[in-house]
């Protein structure tokens, strides 16, 4: 497998003004990274920086408080540190990263899409998703995708980049804030759920995507104590990343975007299946149940006429069972077409039948609750219109 890990984020000189700040973007920009951020840095990094500010260790944990403990990177409410620092502090640890472009909301407020521009005007999205018992956070882990998957509207952005885990984790950061402080309907709430499912594949941006999950499950003020099992990460069916998720022993769950349920047709809705087919996938994502002892999603967008009929049904019970019983749950998912695609969704009898055969055969299967159909809901669409 190519790597696509970005190189190893250096310290980066902090600065005192609003003006240092632009300079030092400017400056990522053409040297084409992120700036570092305090969520790029591991423990011994973030102590060496605050050394070069005159800063003693103690203050790193303060500032480790105050991002993960309070979703806050706002200096100038800093009460405990001292006034005449906080502004620079803020300038070396707090780069912004990612910024608002716009939003669209839907579902009474319940779900909101934000589309946000990078240090270097790269487009990426999250969603934000209020359910009565739970709020599901979906992010991005790549500015575009290079998995060319053709009914999917990230797919054909192509792949510009992947994220830092910075990137990363201030999507979940703003998120987590907005929940607490009522800002999305329903009230002050807590983020619960994070799923690695928008755009980009998580497995080709394996490290920073494994730094963002440790810091998203470590309690405060390591981490904003997310529980792991709260966690998904989804992959198109990248084995060597499966493979290598599975070894490091964070119980979060693997959703595998299947959308077939043979060689043939995979190799025309996922191109990767050319590289690992549906064996080599199926294999590793057991291999992970059995090392993790959480069942696997199997993800299957349905599509009218193309992988929607009883066969494909029948055909992925017989795939799955083949390796026991209870190891994986099935989510049919209504596909969310891209405008002027040939790709659409399936007839809801057609939904029905599916799921019905595979209960039958003994297959745990939901059908996923689709969220936004009346904004540009499927991942990609806002970040192809703004282009």
């Amino acid at each position: 497998m190519t790597d696509h890990d970005l190189p190893e984020t250096g310290i980066t000189p902090g600065g005192t003004s609003g003006a240092f700040r632009d300079v030092l973007s400017k400056d990522h920009a053409r040297r084409g990274k992120p700036p570092a951020h305090f969520a790029d840095m591991d423990e011994q990094e973030r102590i060496a920086r605050a050394a070069e500010l005159g800063l003693p260790k103690f203050r790193v944990r303060q500032l480790a408080n105050h991002y993960y403990g309070h979703c806050d990177v706002n200096a100038a409410e800093f009460t405990d540190f001292p006034a005449a620092r906080r502004e620079e502090a803020a300038a070396a640890f707090f780069p912004e990263l990612i910024h608002e472009v716009t939003r669209q909301v839907a579902d009474e407020g319940m779900t909101v899409k934000t589309l946000w521009r990078l240090f270097d005007g790269s487009l990426i999205e999250s969603v934000l998703m209020r359910y009565p018992n739970r709020t599901t956070l979906c992010i991005s882990s790549q500015v575009g995708c290079g998995m060319g998957c053709p009914f999917c509207a990230t797919g054909q952005l192509g792949l510009t980049r992947n994220m830092s885990a910075g990137e990363i984790v201030e999507q979940v950061r703003v998120a987590a804030r907005a929940m607490r402080d009522g800002e999305v309907a329903g009230g002050p709430g807590r983020l619960s759920n994070v799923v690695f499912m928008g755009m980009g594949e998580p497995m080709g941006n394996y490290r920073s995507v494994l730094s963002a999950v440790r810091q998203i499950s470590a309690m405060p003020p390591e981490g904003f104590g997310i529980s792991a099992r709260n966690i998904t990460v989804s992959t198109v069916g990248v084995v060597p990343g499966i493979r290598r998720l599975a070894e490091e022993g964070i119980p979060v769950r693997l959703a595998v975007s299947l959308h077939a349920p043979n060689d043939e047709l995979r190799d025309e809705l996922v191109p990767m299946n050319r590289r690992f087919d549906t064996t080599q996938v199926l294999d590793a994502a057991h291999d992970y149940f059995l090392a993790s002892k959480r069942r696997v999603s199997i993800e299957y967008a349905l599509m009218r006429g193309i992988n929607d009929q009883a066969e494909h049904a029948r055909q992925l019970a017989r795939r799955l069972n083949h390796y026991g019983d209870n190891w994986a749950h099935v989510n049919p998912i209504p596909l969310n077409p891209i405008e002027g695609s040939r790709w659409t969704a399936s007839d809801p009898e057609d939904e029905r039948r599916f799921l019905e055969i595979l209960h039958a055969a003994g297959i745990t299967a939901t059908l996923r609750d689709t969220r936004g159909q009346d904004i540009d809901g499927a991942c990609g669409q806002l970040a192809a219109k703004e282009r």
